[in-house]
């Protein structure tokens, strides 16, 4: 609260400069003693003169100074340092600032931000804004061509000032065409891989006027010269390594900056070689025609993750190896359908993005197929009594039809063997009539009555019949209207 009443203090005197002629008229004098309070808040001497021109001071340092017991008791830091400084755009008479909020800005809550400025080779700060502000832009006007400014920003709150956040390097007032750019290739946006013993060759175009001041580093530090060639022309910069090595892979920063203006990218470079041979490999167990097999990832994995296993086979016999199993992810497998009476070796190789290791791993032992002695006994099928007398699984259902118009009758059945289904008419069988036509497809049976007339109505019957029974449904057909 201190760093915040000193400025406003000695500013009342100068706003009380205008009424300074006040004591000429006698009310001037009487109207300090209505502020009492005045006084008692302010140890300076200044409130007990009677002078007009000082009175209006200790009543608005107490105004600023009366939040203060509220919030003495819990805001007891300043907030913290702005980030990410930096410069958005300069001109010949200006240039413009961005930042970021700080992480921390206490219970009181930020009260705003406080640019200041000094010219390159003085100690003379100044602040360009006379009272705090909320935005993380600010662009500061008037200045002269060709100076070197120097620029930092403080955030104020009512429990003090932060620490100010500085600009590296001076802004040189002049007019910057165009700002910096830097144009990444988009296949170098992902991690640029090549293997041990490639030559690196990589040009990164980027744009500025005027001439952008190009710089790269790795992890913050400066290349070593003696590995990495750097080539930079008006247009582009080249990265080259003659033959690359594991220690070359790393993440790489581009700068391109002019004055306080700049543009940054990160180059991911990965140097990989065929990995090792897998570890410990070993012969678990052996039963029938198979056998399982288990083993350990490699010590070295060539600066790239394994992809998988590459498991091999080799009889006895023959003594060549054939693959049996390609990019196997775990470390462990079961190799199937082995010849009985052979005797089997196996290898494995570790395999990444480069390839296959250049040296398998061997079981110590092998694995002999022995032939077995059984006997074949054929599955004993149970004998099912397929016989079944006739039994009618859907009805007949009576039904209503209009003089003139074909009706059909539907019923299904099942039995063994197929019975023999017929068709009655009033207990009375229905043989060859071209007036029906009667049908079975899959145990449905159907009948046809073709142009029902008034005496084809009457109870139908179905009768079904084989070696082992009979069965029968029946149903009433109604003949009604006319045509």
């Amino acid at each position: 609260p201190k760093e915040e009443t000193a400025p406003k203090e000695e500013a009342a005197p100068k706003e009380e400069a205008a009424p300074a002629p006040s004591p000429e008229e006698p009310p001037a004098p009487e109207q300090p003693p209505e502020q009492p309070p005045a006084p008692s808040g302010e140890p300076a001497p200044i409130p007990r003169e009677d002078g007009a021109e000082v009175t209006p001071a200790p009543a608005e340092v107490i105004a600023l100074r009366e939040p203060c017991p509220q919030h003495c008791g819990s805001v007891t830091e300043p907030p913290s340092c702005p980030l990410s400084l930096a410069v958005e755009e300069v001109s010949e008479s200006s240039f413009t600032l961005t930042w970021k909020a700080p992480e921390q800005t206490g219970r009181a809550g930020l009260d705003g931000y406080v640019v200041e400025i000094c010219k390159d080779g003085s100690s003379d700060w100044k602040a360009v804004n006379q009272e705090p502000f909320l935005s993380t832009r600010y662009t500061i006007p008037n200045l002269s061509s060709g100076d070197k400014i120097h620029v930092r920003v403080t955030a104020v709150s009512a429990s003090g000032a932060s620490v100010p956040a500085t600009l590296e390097q001076p802004v040189l007032i002049r007019e910057i065409l165009q700002l910096p750019k830097i144009r990444m290739p988009r296949h170098l946006r992902e991690t640029y891989i090549r293997r041990v013993g490639d030559a690196v060759n990589i040009m990164i175009p980027f744009q500025g006027k005027p001439q952008p001041e190009v710089t790269w580093s790795k992890g913050g530090q400066p290349l070593d010269t003696n590995r990495i060639n750097i080539r930079t022309t008006a247009r582009d910069t080249i990265f080259y390594i003659r033959q690359a090595q594991r220690g070359d892979s790393g993440t790489y920063e581009l700068t391109v900056r002019i004055d306080g203006a700049e543009d940054r990218a990160t180059l991911d470079i990965q140097v990989v070689e065929t990995p090792g041979p897998p570890q410990n490999l070993k012969l678990v167990d052996v039963w029938g025609f198979n056998v399982a097999l288990e083993w350990t990832p490699p010590v070295d994995n060539g600066n790239a993750e394994i992809k998988g296993y590459r498991v091999q086979k080799s009889d006895k016999k023959s003594g060549k190896w054939f693959t049996v199993l390609e990019r196997c992810t775990r470390t462990s497998c079961t190799i199937s359908d082995l010849i009985i009476g052979n005797t089997y070796s196996f290898r494995v190789f570790s395999e990444n993005i480069c390839g296959l290791s250049d040296s398998a791993a061997v079981a110590s032992g092998v694995a002999h197929i022995e032939k077995t002695k059984s006997t074949y006994q054929p599955e004993k099928i149970p004998q099912r009594e397929m016989m079944e007398p006739p039994k009618f699984t859907q009805p007949l259902t009576d039904r209503t039809t209009t003089r003139g118009y074909s009706t059909h009758l539907f019923c299904s059945v099942r039995g063994f063997p197929q019975p023999k289904i017929i068709w009655l008419k009033n207990q009375m069988e229905i043989r060859e009539d071209p007036k029906y036509i009667a049908l079975i497809d899959q145990g449905v049976c159907s009948l046809e009555i073709r142009k029902p007339g008034p005496f084809d109505g009457g109870v139908y019957t179905c009768k079904a019949v084989n070696a082992l029974g009979e069965a029968s449904v029946d149903c009433r057909l109604d003949v009604k209207g006319e045509i």
